[in-house]
């Protein structure tokens, strides 16, 4: 539990105070978590059940969409709850938890995300190596350097603000536990472990946002070699990862690149990243993508063809 010498509880300032606008959100934010959670579980059971889409490419797309599930479910069932709730409390225990998951998946969905970015390198540019390169126990290799990475990253996070004392204010202007919001609670100097947290989050945001750009600057210098139906193929793919990055990567390196600061407008960066990026990654990557659409559309139809049975 967090060093919190009078402190007993957390309260959240949420979204908004004005009870009509919590009860709006209650239902879009109910309706959005309800699509992020079959959206992305309706491509890990496509995955998972279709032998034709056993390669690399969609073993990690499977990954993420777990990830993203529990991403969401670190910070949204909370927001959902508190927006009819009188008083939006959390313990400190709560809090530590709820800070450790949330980067715990998010270190995991930007490791993830590099991985995929390799995947596409390495299938565009060595396509008669990929089958070799990317086996089956490099891939789980892959996803488990991710999780390890995310726990490392969630790790380095607690410790910069476990012990911090936490003597007066409980108000955290948020709607979830965060570093930064958190670090405007403590009652001692603070420049030092907002420098470390920049050093943490914001440097790995920034530095895992260039070199997947630099990736697919490669890749897509690769591909004027290509013909013109391999380019459209290929760019398709790839546009799929690149939107993900940007959506993801940009609100990350807006919050976590500036030290001990926080602004109005964060609570509606961070539903970015923490609502509106799971729910988009599933419609992305299947509208983009004519084989997993294919696939979800045989799916269906058995599915259908049985309860008509």
């Amino acid at each position: 539990m967090a060093s919190a010498d009078n402190v007993t509880e957390f309260i959240f300032l949420g979204l908004s105070s004005n009870p009509k606008v919590q009860r709006v959100c209650f239902v879009i934010f109910l309706l959005l978590y309800t699509a992020i959670v079959l959206g992305n579980f309706l491509i890990v059971l496509t995955v998972t059940t279709s032998r034709s889409l056993g390669s690399p490419m969609y073993f990690f797309l499977s990954y993420l969409s777990f990830v993203e599930i529990c991403y969401s479910s670190t910070t949204a069932p909370k927001l959902i709850s508190d927006l009819l709730a009188e008083r939006k409390t959390i313990p400190p225990w709560g809090c530590m938890t709820q800070l450790f998951f949330i980067h715990f998946f998010g270190g995991i969905e930007i490791f993830l995300l590099t991985v995929m970015a390799y995947d596409r390198y390495v299938a565009i540019c060595k396509p008669l190596n990929y089958i070799t390169i990317m086996n089956h126990q490099v891939c789980a290799a892959l996803v488990g350097i991710a999780w390890v990475g995310g726990f490392v990253h969630s790790f380095a996070q607690i410790l910069l603000i476990f012990h911090l004392p936490f003597c007066g204010p409980n108000v955290i202007d948020h709607y979830f536990c965060d570093v930064l919001p958190m670090l405007q609670l403590v009652c001692s100097d603070t420049f030092l472990i907002g420098l470390l947290i920049v050093a943490n989050s914001g440097a790995l945001s920034v530095i895992t946002f260039v070199v997947l750009v630099a990736s697919y600057v490669v890749i897509l210098l690769h591909l004027r070699s290509r013909s013109s139906e391999g380019r459209r193929k290929a760019l398709s793919t790839c546009a799929s990862h690149i939107t993900v990055v940007v959506l993801f990567f940009g609100p990350c390196i807006f919050i976590y690149l500036r030290p001990s600061t926080t602004l109005p407008v964060d609570k509606m960066v961070a539903v970015f990243y923490t609502v509106i990026t799971p729910l988009l990654n599933p419609f992305i990557y299947s509208l983009r993508n004519a084989e997993l659409k294919k696939v979800m559309k045989k799916l269906w139809m058995r599915k259908f063809k049985l309860d008509e049975e």
